[in-house]
């Protein structure tokens, strides 16, 4: 410091003698300017020299890894040491902790002097206590809520899950990307005249951390009045055009449905032939009636054609998996709408950070390049899971998948589970894009173990394996083509703490036998071995290995806004199976599942739902006794209880064989059943939207009947059914019967109830408490017991964790 301050005092003198000296020599003005310019580049150098640096070490990071810090720096080893170069490196740490969330974080940087001339810089760092986003405040919202608001952010405020996440961290680029959500979901939603003020983010050191302030000028809700169509190709007429546009008349202004129409009008013209067909939307707003009339445009565009699709930035994505997405390439007519479709592909894809389509111009007027610059995430995870629910028990998983394996673009995932009374392995497969189409390929194996004796009577191995292949026709309809080729294992357990067999297979100093003298003397007496819980002789003849030999098809609509809280959209499923391609089972079966999502108010949701099945057995002929043509196995019947009405146990409704002395009367399933529900999901009142917690109320109806199996059994092959007559099968306390009675009811279940959902960090739970409103009682045997009536359960709680 000492040496510059003395050059400084210098200067002045050093500029003289210059001057002076070549007046002396009768320089000209030029050299006098050069020389003047020589000797101060010369006083520069010399300033400027300092120390050289040896190395720069950080100390103190836990939170950042030690490269990511060192990456940033300017200040490098034998280089010389500059103070600003310090300073500007001091805000750069600073900034990465922001990033990180910890906007209290400090740098102190020192300097360790060494010989010759030599000093190690050290930057200190504290990296305080996380700071994250405490508040976010909306300003000029009167139609809808800053709660909901909130909702439609990546970015959440900080609350006692925050341990659990980083999202609550402040992010410029993610709060940019929020702003943009808001904007699109006014836009969504009718407020065609919405605008973004202002946002504004301050950091409170007394809080801890920063408030965001969003100022929104909503304007009113617009309504879509007159749609026009304004075709100028010929051949596109009106009517061709309408079938393709998503808005109409009366309805809520969305600016996703214009879109959407733009989309599938261009599609549907590219289709027929006209490749540089453009649609343009036209909007006239009229404030006094608060309706938009749309008219939408069809006409010849320019004739520009694609020279070049550049993919930049994919380090790990191949780049036909990003080029597939687009439904054009080099060399066909350039169209924006298409772009524009391809970038919301490829975002969807989950694939990357970032993706950004932009256009240059090409070699000639009438070529464009088309840059894709993306940014790759990561897309594997490795999970464990726990959980539990009223009908598996405790269960614990462990999964590992990949969604963009290899960079391929193929969904791997390998997963066990472990539980109470069900356990398994699986493996799934899928090829996005097979054979280069647009049409999802995959393979699963599996292998399940199920525990049924609470309900039942008995335990069932699943194993195999299913082909799929997915046809998408729309964006919103798929249809799927399946072959599925499974084995079911059924046993029964017989032992001192599960006796379900012990009326055929006698336990030994267990089993009551009929005393010598009576009827069926040294046989069980069924009195006894079946109060201790005996399986349906409907049961024990599946007894062993059933192979199934399926193919099926799947046929999926979905409009939902969101697959993993949908609040607006419909959802329908339905499938359709043939069984008896080779194997042990024949039958066909059809099922239907469809869902309705509506915003009823402001984050109050309210869905309806029907959901129905039928199933046939295809082997014709006699039915009744084992073996006999239309006879369905116990294995293919349909066995329902809480998912299709809440407030009943698994199992716990539909045909069930009355003809034992088991009070708990073995569920042996049914071949047709239907139901209904209604359901009001909403925010709990007062808590943070944060924490994930819900409520609902519900109510639920449906039935299960029509039991389509044997009810008589040869099984001393005698060829005498012991216990049946005309009028049925009767009972008889002492000797063994080879038929069932089945109560097979077709009385309407119902239930109403409430709910608390939470969607929490460590999975989705549900806790349900049901009441019943009506259900099959049951018969009354003659010892004063009623069985046969379905099986209750007001408590029901499923849920999972992932940590």
């Amino acid at each position: 410091m000492m040496s510059t301050t003395t050059k400084r005092r210098k200067k002045p003198a050093t500029t003289a003698i210059v001057a002076i000296s070549a007046m002396i020599a009768g320089v000209t003005a030029a050299e006098t300017a050069f020389a003047q310019q020589t000797t101060q580049g010369s006083r520069r150098a010399s300033v400027s020299q300092g120390p050289i640096i040896n190395r720069v070490v950080v100390e103190g990071n836990k939170r950042v890894e030690k490269a990511m810090i060192e990456g940033s720096l300017e200040m490098q080893a034998r280089r010389p040491y500059n103070q600003a170069t310090v300073d500007a490196d001091v805000q750069r740490i600073l900034e990465i902790y922001r990033r990180q969330g910890r906007g209290l974080a400090t740098v102190t940087p020192r300097i360790v002097d060494l010989p010759n001339g030599r000093v190690d810089v050290v930057y200190s760092v504290n990296e305080g206590d996380k700071t994250g986003v405490k508040e976010i405040r909306f300003v000029g919202n009167n139609q809808i809520s800053a709660s909901r608001l909130r909702g439609v952010m990546g970015t959440t405020e900080t609350n006692i899950l925050s341990f659990l996440k980083s999202t609550d961290v402040y992010d410029p680029n993610r709060i940019a990307a929020d702003l943009e959500l808001v904007r699109r979901y006014y836009l969504k939603n009718g407020y065609a005249d919405f605008r973004i003020v202002s946002n504004d983010v301050q950091f409170d050191p007394n809080a801890g951390g920063y408030v965001i302030t969003i100022v929104v000028e909503e304007g009113p809700q617009y309504r879509v009045g007159a749609v026009t169509v304004d075709s100028r190709i010929p051949e596109l007429g009106e009517d061709v055009v309408r079938r393709n546009i998503s808005t109409s008349a009366g309805s809520v202004y969305s600016a996703d449905k214009v879109q959407k129409s733009l989309q599938d009008v261009t599609a549907d013209a590219a289709r027929k032939g006209y490749a540089f067909a453009q649609v343009r939307p036209v909007g006239t707003r009229d404030p006094a009636t608060q309706t938009i009339n749309l008219g939408y445009v069809v006409e010849d565009g320019p004739r520009v054609y694609i020279e070049r699709i550049n993919v930049r930035g994919n380090s790990r994505t191949r780049d036909y998996v990003i080029r597939r997405e687009f439904d054009l390439g080099e060399g066909d007519p350039y169209n924006r709408v298409l772009i524009d479709r391809a970038e919301r592909r490829l975002n969807n894809l989950g694939y990357f950070k970032n993706v950004r389509v932009s256009n240059e111009p090409g070699s000639a007027p009438d070529r464009v390049v088309v840059n894709v610059d993306v940014e790759d995430q990561s897309t594997g995870a490795f999970s464990i899971s726990g959980g539990y629910s009223t009908s598996d028990g405790f269960i614990g998983e462990v999964a590992v998948s990949e969604s963009n394996f290899l960079g391929r673009g193929q969904f791997v995932r390998v997963a066990g589970q472990l539980g109470q009374r069900s356990n398994g392995v699986d493996f799934s497969f899928t090829e996005p894009y097979f054979l280069g189409y647009r049409m999802a390929a995959g393979i699963d194996l599996f292998s399940k173990f199920s525990d049924q004796t609470q309900y039942a009577r008995y335990e069932n191995r699943m194993t195999g394996g299913q082909l799929r292949l997915g046809l998408p026709f729309t964006e919103e309809f798929t249809l799927t083509l399946r072959y599925s080729l499974y084995q079911q294992d059924l046993e029964i357990p017989n032992d001192f703490k599960q006796p379900y067999n012990d009326c055929s297979i006698p336990l030994p100093g267990y089993t009551v036998l009929n005393p010598p003298g009576s009827p069926g003397a040294g046989l069980p007496n069924r009195l006894f071995c079946e109060g201790n819980g005996e399986a349906s002789l409907a049961i024990k003849e599946s007894q062993g290995d059933t192979l199934t030999s399926l193919a099926g098809l799947t046929f999926n609509y979905n409009t939902l806004d969101s697959t993993k809280d949908p609040r607006n959209g419909f959802y329908a499923d339905v499938k359709t199976d043939f069984a008896g391609l080779g194997g042990d089972s024949r039958y066909f079966r059809a099922t239907g599942d469809a869902r309705y999502y509506r915003e009823l108010w402001d984050d109050i949701v309210g869905i309806a739902r029907v959901q129905g099945g039928q199933i046939y057995g295809l082997d014709g002929g006699d039915k009744g006794t084992a073996g006999s043509g239309g006879d369905l196995r116990i294995v293919d019947q349909f066995f329902l209880g809480p998912s299709l009405v809440r407030g009943f146990a698994t199992n716990g409704i539909g045909p069930r064989d009355i003809s034992s002395y088991d009070t708990n009367a073995n569920a042996i399933g049914g071949t047709t059943y239907f139901g209904g529900s209604l359901e009001v999901q909403f925010p709990i009142w007062g808590l943070p939207r944060e924490l994930g917690l819900k409520g609902a109320v519900f109510a639920d109806a449906g039935t299960l009947f029509g039991y389509e199996g044997p009810t008589r059994f040869d099984t001393n092959n005698n060829g005498i059914i012991e216990g049946f007559a005309p009028t049925g099968c009767t009972a008889n306390a002492i000797v063994s019967q080879e038929c069932i009675l089945v109560r097979d009811s077709k009385t309407i279940r119902s239930a109403v109830g409430a709910s608390i959902l939470w969607t929490s960090p460590l999975g989705p739970i549900r806790f349900d408490y049901a009441f019943a409103l009506s259900k099959d009682e049951g018969v009354m045997t003659p010892l004063g017991v009623k069985i046969g009536g379905d099986r209750t359960q007001a408590f029901r709680f499923t849920g999972g964790s992932r940590f």
